[in-house]
């Protein structure tokens, strides 16, 4: 009998802030360099300058923190004060340092799905700096497998859930990102739950798709247990 046997969850703005860390460091960014130019161009500088070195930087604050670097540079046409750099440093250095706390009602909500189905943390970014998030998290436990991933697409979906769980089919992803867990988790034949977060990276909006019979936005994390306890009934 076919029946939901593993769930996906997303970590950054799923589990824990993420973003709103981001745009805190991007107009602190902005701030160091109000003398050479204004706001709204610099942070369009450095946006552009982030989308360009994903390839080759990947997600995260590590790469973002480079990618500061040169957007500073750029702006300053190389003449960038080097107590900017240190400044840029430090901004870096705190986004990798921060504590992390659980967002409301994600430990209740793992919790009870962890009882239920196998739980696999599925995550881009940084591999050092992901995983000591989720060690400060305290919520590592509750999974059966963590895979920290340069990409998330549909061979992705097919191979974490193909390698920890029994298939794609039997299979839901939730996370809070269109582009990133829902999209490419529907198209690998998951399941798909969006979990909106107040702030979106333009990287990562995309169009809902509309009428989708495996797709559903819920109102928070703590609606998922009974989401996919309701979805796997259903089969």
């Amino acid at each position: 009998m076919t029946t939901i046997t593993t769930v996906g969850v997303d970590a950054d703005d799923t589990l824990w802030h993420c973003e709103s860390k981001f745009r805190l460091s991007h107009a602190r960014f902005v701030d160091l360099l109000s003398d050479h130019g204004e706001a709204e161009k610099i942070e369009a500088q450095l946006v552009a300058v982030e989308k360009r070195n994903l390839r080759v930087y990947g997600y995260g604050a590590k790469g973002f923190t480079l990618s500061m670097i040169e957007t500073a540079l750029e702006v300053t046409d190389g003449a960038v004060d080097t107590r900017v750099i240190r400044e840029i440093l430090a901004v870096g250095r705190e986004m990798l340092t921060e504590p992390i706390e659980p967002l409301p009602g994600v430990e209740t909500a793992l919790a009870a799905l962890s009882e239920r189905y196998r739980l696999v943390l599925v995550t881009k970014g940084d591999l050092l700096h992901q995983e000591q998030k989720l060690a400060s998290s305290g919520l590592g436990d509750y999974f059966v497998a963590v895979e920290i991933v340069s990409e998330k697409d549909a061979d992705t979906y097919r191979r974490v859930f193909d390698r920890h769980g029994t298939g794609a089919g039997q299979a839901v992803m939730a996370g809070n990102s269109m582009r990133s867990d829902i999209l490419p988790a529907l198209e690998a034949g998951c399941w798909g739950a969006l979990i909106p977060y107040p702030l979106v990276w333009a990287h990562e909006a995309a169009e809902a798709p509309v009428g989708h019979a495996r797709y559903a936005e819920l109102a928070n994390i703590g609606e998922l247990p009974a989401w996919v306890d309701q979805v796997s009934l259903s089969l």
